[in-house]
């Protein structure tokens, strides 16, 4: 009788480890969707995208993929700009998660930051950014990056651009390592923009860059450094 009780007393206990390993195991493998349904201002779909904006004037959405580099540095910046701001109309939707949402506004890849006013899709910012220049977007304000040289007088630098141009992120980060305040102006989301742009450079193409009325196309590192003055 005491050999069957100890029998039955492993049994029970194996029977018990099982199903706490079986759990932890669960709960390991579903701990991404734990920590994303707990993050704060988090878009889950598509329905509830169209009902925030229903319900703000202005919305930002920032459109990431979680474990991706890029997807990171920008979710991480743009956390910090909405702690430091305290704006209740920044939101992140984590597209391994959420998959109806970026496919109605055409977005192919990720990160992405969506700008929305009155329901409508006003800008489409792609890659990884500062927090200033997150900042700066959410403000309306024109970039400005940290400069050493306060009287060195600025020039009036206007980059155009669209969210697929791998060029126009290379010269926004030439601009940006050589402290280069700039607008950039999505020609893809503003056809009077884009019309404009092409009256002034007779260019259809992508990245191009004003400096002061003085029209650059493509990436042309010489001539943008020799309009700016940078050695």
């Amino acid at each position: 009788m005491r050999l069957i009780f100890k029998k039955l007393t492993f049994f029970s206990f194996c029977r018990s480890e099982i199903q706490f390993y079986r759990l932890a195991r669960l709960l390991y493998e579903h701990i991404h969707i734990i920590t994303y349904i707990c993050n704060m201002n988090e878009i889950a779909s598509l329905n509830s995208l169209k009902e925030t904006l229903h319900n703000n004037e202005k919305v930002w959405l920032l459109l990431y993929k979680k474990g991706s580099e890029q997807s990171d540095c920008a979710f991480a910046n743009f956390e910090r700009v909405g702690k430091e701001l305290n704006n209740n109309n920044l939101f992140s939707s984590d597209v391994n998660m959420v998959r109806d949402i970026h496919p109605e506004y055409g977005i192919t890849s990720v990160p992405t930051l969506l700008q929305f006013e009155k329901g409508a899709l006003k800008k489409m910012i792609k890659g990884c950014h500062q927090p200033e220049q997150f900042k700066a977007v959410i403000e309306e304000n024109t970039y400005v990056s940290k400069s050493g040289d306060n009287n060195k007088p600025q020039k009036n630098v206007v980059v155009y651009t669209t969210p697929t141009c791998s060029w126009c992120t290379t010269v926004k980060r030439h601009l940006d390592a050589n402290h280069i305040k700039y607008r950039e102006i999505n020609v893809a989301a503003d056809m009077k923009a884009a019309e404009a742009m092409v009256k002034k450079s007779g260019q259809q193409g992508v990245p191009q860059t004003e400096i002061n009325g003085q029209i650059v196309v493509g990436f042309d590192k010489n001539r943008i450094n020799s309009l700016l003055g940078i050695n």
